[in-house]
This record gives C-alpha cells, sequence and structure tokens, in this order.
C-alpha cells in the first residue's frame, strides 16, 4: 500500500491503524461505520442466555453481550462469488 500510493511505510501504517481506531471508537459508542463499496461495520446486541459446558453438560449462564458484525457491500459479495 504505501508503495502503490507513495508515501513511507510508517504513514501507511498509521493511516491503518487510525482508520481502525475510528472504527472501534464508533463501535464503542453504538454508531454504525460503512465504508463506500467494502461494507458496514455495526454492534449487534445478544441477550443473555443458557448454554451447556460441552465437557460436562452442565448448564450455563451466558451473560448479555455487544458483538461487532461486518456486512460486506455488493461488489465483495460479488467478488467473492464469482
Amino acid at each position: 500500500m504505501a508503495d502503490d500510493q507513495g508515501i513511507s511505510k510508517a504513514q501507511a501504517k498509521t493511516i491503518v491503524d487510525r482508520v481502525f481506531k475510528l472504527i472501534s471508537d464508533a463501535a464503542t459508542s453504538g454508531a454504525e461505520t460503512s465504508i463506500a463499496g467494502f461494507g458496514k461495520f455495526k454492534v449487534k446486541e445478544t441477550p443473555a442466555r443458557e448454554g451447556r459446558n460441552p465437557a460436562t453438560g452442565a448448564t450455563i449462564k451466558i451473560a448479555a453481550s455487544r458483538k461487532l458484525t461486518f456486512t460486506p457491500a455488493k461488489a465483495v459479495k460479488d467478488a467473492l462469488n464469482g
């Protein structure tokens, strides 16, 4: 990427790190991040539920959580599926 853009590797790393930081900050606040032609990052709420310990079969409680999900854009889906 650095060579393609005519910048140093350190500058390219700074740019990529900043993009990931912005996506992370938006997710922390619950906002959706869209990157045109690539896809969307959004937060999904997962409710508390019961599960099973696979080793013992005992019932366990799984706490509610928030997960970051990614939905690819149509162009990315088309590229993946030929």
